[in-house]
């Protein structure tokens, strides 16, 4: 580097030229020449030269002591404070384990997460489980229930009453005067039964949401069916002792015994007992014992009642012209024993057997004209007079409701009408008695 000065050419002031003009140019522009050398700095390398002004100079100057010091400042600050490194070390070092710890609490929580969401998979598996053998099981009693329709062939089909609706005493269409009251039913009913609260019920009443609540009013509507089923049960119940009751009622005020062997004919097999519901078993299961029970009795009863003429003989209304006692004879004039009654009708009219028998006599048989008898066993018999025509012979078993005559006026008759006659063990008795207990059956 180089730097251009006055002294530098001095020949310029002591040697002037002739040409006064040309002398003063010349001096003039070495002057600018001089001057210009003054401000510019020039670096000579190799032969090369770069010439740069002093701002851009001293700009470079300055910015290279600036980094000189800046360098010795930082490289005596880190030699004397090497605790600083190491502080920047163990910093790094504190940073680094935070995030480990963290995503070491990260992966703890997806697991309590996952282990929760497993245990809940599980809980819901369960409660899944146990909802399905609830409705398996509400569906096996639906089976029972619907299994447990009474059709025991009663006397006269009937409507079943409805709960709440009194039954209307019919009057008797054997005879104007005779008042029939319905019978009163049992005297104990079977006790209401309140259904407790069940813990879904308690559930349900908090709102819940997700599976929880959707586990929870499906246990609901479940719990709602079973009440359902277990108030149909005790209504079931209640109709079906009720029933056998009056039927019993009905037989005794007959006096007829319906365990005798005599109504036992034609059934027989192996014995096979009847099992208590087990120590600990379910309302349901004891409810259903018990219908099981009296629906036994009931059909006891209908057997027996198979045999017992508590039917009407003719069809319609009943017309009683004679009543069963004591009358005047309506040929003589004379007090006399009726043994049956009368009953109008016309001439061809059928006759009916009121209930299931052999037939043992099918002739003319003195004043009764042609007449039927038939033998229901156990004593008992009834007898058809005065007909005009028979249907049966001798020996053969009749039905219910079976036509065995036409009405008609044979042997000591004043009109055509109907001579009918129940006999227990060959005694005239009151056909009245077991008309009525028709009546009352039918309202069963």
């Amino acid at each position: 580097m180089s730097h251009s000065s006055p002294s530098a050419h001095p020949h310029a002031a002591t040697h002037p030229r002739h040409d006064h003009g040309r002398s003063t140019a010349a001096v003039a522009a070495h002057v600018n020449r001089s001057h210009a050398s003054n401000a510019d700095y020039t670096f000579a390398h190799r032969g090369r030269q770069v010439r740069i002004g002093p701002v851009a100079f001293w700009i470079v100057v300055g910015t290279l002591v600036v980094m000189g010091v800046w360098s010795i400042a930082t490289g005596t600050y880190f030699a004397f404070r090497e605790d600083v490194l190491t502080r920047l070390i163990g910093r790094q070092a504190e940073m680094q384990f935070a995030y480990e710890d963290r995503i070491a609490d990260l992966r703890a929580q997806v697991d309590r997460i996952t282990s929760r969401q497993m245990l809940d998979q599980e809980q819901f598996e369960q409660k899944l489980n146990a909802l399905l053998k609830r409705q398996a099981l509400l569906e096996s009693r639906t089976s029972a229930i619907a299994g447990d329709v009474l059709t025991t062939g009663s006397i006269k089909p009937s409507r079943m009453a409805l709960p709440g609706e009194t039954a209307r005493p019919k009057p008797s269409p054997i005879s104007d005067t005779v008042i029939f009251k319905a019978p009163r039913d049992r005297e104990a009913r079977l006790e209401s039964r309140e259904l407790p609260v069940t813990a879904t019920q308690v559930a349900a009443r908090t709102q819940t949401g997700g599976m929880t609540g959707v586990l929870t009013r499906v246990s609901l509507s479940l719990d709602k069916i079973e009440q359902r089923q277990t108030a149909l049960l005790t209504d079931v119940e209640e109709k079906v002792d009720s029933k056998a009751a009056r039927m019993h009622g009905v037989l005794a005020d007959l006096g007829i015994d319906p365990g005798k062997p005599a109504f036992r004919r034609n059934v027989g097999g192996p014995f096979v007992p009847l099992r208590h519901p087990r120590a600990g078993a379910s309302a349901f299961d004891n409810q259903l014992y018990r219908i099981n029970l009296a629906r036994a009795q009931i059909d006891q009863y209908n057997r027996t009642l198979t045999v017992v003429p508590v039917r009407k003989p003719v069809s319609g209304e009943v017309d009683m012209s004679s009543p069963f006692g004591v009358r005047t004879d309506p040929f003589l004039g004379r007090p006399a024993m009726h043994t049956g009654i009368d009953l109008r009708g016309e001439v061809g009219e059928p006759v009916r057997a009121t209930a299931n028998g052999r037939v043992t006599i099918a002739a003319r048989e003195g004043g009764y004209g042609n007449m039927v008898e038939i033998d229901h066993g156990n004593g008992l018999r009834t007898r058809y007079g005065h007909l005009s025509k028979i249907d049966v012979k001798v020996g053969q078993t009749v039905h219910i409701g079976q036509t065995v005559g036409l009405i008609g006026s044979t042997g000591r008759s004043t009109g055509p009408h109907l001579h009918y006659e129940t006999r227990i063990n060959g005694v005239p008795v009151n056909p009245q008695k077991f008309l009525r207990a028709g009546l009352r059956l039918g309202d069963v």
